[in-house]
């Protein structure tokens, strides 16, 4: 595999451009999808409590006997562990799960109807603050929840892991981080698979003799997101990844940019409230 890029943090800290997620795999095909990914070069996982795999992704990467400063995991505090002392409590439980401390921990949604993405928001900066974690972040925030963060707590994410794809590309919010220098992370970056049918990317595709899916992760890689398809397919896998050989023309992103349909393959931040 060509080498990853590192993304710069705005804590001093980096993080590899490219990641293997785990959303939606069966914990019984996590171990095996996470040590082939590792086999093929990938040393980024994003997992979550609510994923249900925490563990395996720890075990994958004990067997994988790759040492663990060369390896970058992400896991997240579900929402109903919300709260100060929840949160302190979900974070000691992902270690438990993993077996080991996480490089970046982040509050999975706002959930801002419970009202308690602030107090959990500071246990997070504790945890870093003693050393416990190197970063930390938030998912699915909305420019008005990261204002109220920045407002009462000032200490600003160092990521923010949301939906995003050409058919939904969140440019308000991606405007948002740059002016304060969060890192933008792409949740279901191929739209769970719903664009790779679309004419547009395929006529990209087949001028650089890529896949319609290779074209949509260089896109991202190009905006400068940090990006984590999930496969449980070997071929796959691999074929994410070989997206750092080619380079898309200023014409071929304003095509990728007309396709913005605002389109969710996902809830909207404000109403996801699942226990």
């Amino acid at each position: 595999m060509t080498e990853i890029p590192d993304i710069p943090l705005n804590d001093g800290t980096s993080i590899p451009q490219l990641g293997f997620g785990v959303f939606q795999i069966p914990p019984a095909e996590t171990a095996k999808a996470v040590a082939e990914a590792l086999r093929l070069g990938y040393r980024h996982i994003d997992t979550a409590a609510a994923y249900g795999n925490e563990r395996e992704v720890g075990e994958a990467i004990a067997a994988a006997g790759i040492p663990r400063e060369q390896l970058y995991v992400t896991t997240k505090l579900w929402n109903a562990d919300q709260g100060h002392d929840r949160a302190l409590a979900a974070f000691d439980a992902s270690v438990e799960q993993l077996g080991f401390a996480p490089d970046l921990y982040l509050i999975h949604w706002p959930t801002p109807a419970r009202d308690r993405y602030v107090e959990s928001w500071r246990a997070l900066e504790r945890l870093q603050t003693e050393g416990r974690v190197r970063s930390i972040g938030v998912s699915n925030f909305q420019p008005a929840h990261l204002r109220r963060l920045l407002a009462e707590t000032g200490v600003v994410p160092a990521v923010n892991q949301i939906e995003l794809h050409p058919y939904l590309q969140q440019r308000e919010l991606r405007a948002f981080h740059a002016e304060h220098g969060i890192v933008t992370e792409a949740w279901s970056p191929l739209a769970q698979g719903e664009l790779l049918d679309d004419p547009a990317l395929g006529r990209i595709a087949q001028a650089h003799g890529k896949t319609a899916a290779q074209v949509v992760l260089r896109w991202h890689v190009q905006l400068g997101n940090v990006v984590f398809p999930k496969s449980v397919t070997p071929a796959r896998i691999a074929e994410n990844a070989q997206i750092f050989d080619f380079e898309l023309s200023d014409a071929e992103l304003a095509a990728i940019e007309a396709l913005d349909r605002d389109h969710r393959t996902g809830f909207h931040p404000d109403e996801m409230e699942i226990a």
